[in-house]
């Protein structure tokens, strides 16, 4: 059994281990919102949002964190603001500042001539090279997504299932789909220097939706996503050790795995357990219906 545990002798994938469990963990906290309410465009819309501000903190010399966060606050200020007016919808929206922000962010790369390197650590990160100045990062980013999730989570559940609900009981839904945005914003920026803008992705989305089937509540998915993303990092970085490959990469790709494994095993278990006659379709874990797959005492509670 030492193939098993020899790679996490060495200090630095000890470090990455740690950074993928927090990371694991922030994502759980804002990827079960995002599976539940269907948020899945946004998410990968802001992952690549953060694009200009890592550009020019790279071209100045500053710290690529701070420049990922001011450019994730504005696309998500961005979102707020353009989500209010009624002729545009919530996704047009989303693409709009999606492809704008994008596109800015090349212009930028396009004025370096020595982003290259620097543009393949933001797209894919580099867990291997996680400092434990990152894991203090990660924490007091884990501490916050926690805090936010407990503070807002009567408003979140309400707004996921019933925004009238929501409206009527004084929850404010504006101000609680601004908070989640605050909450999406705060994982990917938090995550994107270990696994990347493009990976991130995965584990924010895969874990809870690979929980999804077989949870009731929505504490149950987050505590699920948290431990799904915790074994997709540990696998990741076993196989990325003794196969020489990309380390996040890796760790994303175990995590859709285990999500394609998941509802692979979930399909089996509805077809031995419901008659052919009952069987209905059902939506997907990131579809708009995906909260119906809750139990509704999360509703009755708030």
């Amino acid at each position: 059994m030492e193939w098993l545990w020899s790679p996490f002798e060495v200090a630095f994938v000890q470090r990455a281990l740690w950074a993928g469990v927090l990371v694991s963990c922030v994502c759980a906290f804002a990827g079960t919102w995002v599976v539940l309410r269907g948020m899945a465009f946004l998410g990968d819309a802001m992952s690549h949002g953060m694009l200009p501000g890592v550009a020019t903190a790279s071209l100045l010399g500053a710290n690529l964190l701070l420049g990922a966060a001011i450019s994730a606050a504005v696309m998500a200020l961005g979102v707020t603001a353009l989500s209010r007016s009624p002729r545009l919808s919530q996704d047009t929206s989303i693409g709009l500042l999606f492809v704008g922000m994008l596109s800015l962010g090349v212009i930028i790369v396009s004025r370096s001539q020595s982003f290259a390197v620097d543009l393949t650590g933001y797209l894919f990160g580099d867990v291997l090279a996680v400092r434990q100045q990152d894991l203090v990062q990660l924490t007091l980013a884990l501490a916050v997504a926690a805090l936010l999730a407990l503070l807002g989570h009567r408003a979140f559940v309400a707004l996921a299932f019933d925004p009238r609900k929501a409206r009527t009981l004084g929850l404010r839904p504006a101000l609680a789909h601004a908070a989640l945005i605050a909450l999406v914003t705060l994982a990917i920026v938090a995550s994107f220097r270990v696994v990347g803008a493009l990976l991130v992705f995965g584990l924010l989305i895969a874990p809870p939706a690979a929980v999804l089937p077989w949870a009731r509540r929505i504490t149950t998915i987050m505590l699920g996503a948290a431990l799904v993303g915790s074994l997709s990092t540990f696998l990741g970085l076993l196989l990325s050790w003794h196969l020489g490959i990309a380390a996040g990469a890796t760790v994303a790709a175990v995590a859709v795995l285990l999500f394609l494994l998941s509802t692979a095993l979930a399909a089996v278990r509805e077809r031995r357990t419901t008659p052919a006659s009952a069987r209905t379709p059902r939506s997907s874990p990131g579809s708009a219906d995906s909260p119906q797959t809750v139990s509704r005492t999360e509703v009755e509670t708030v």
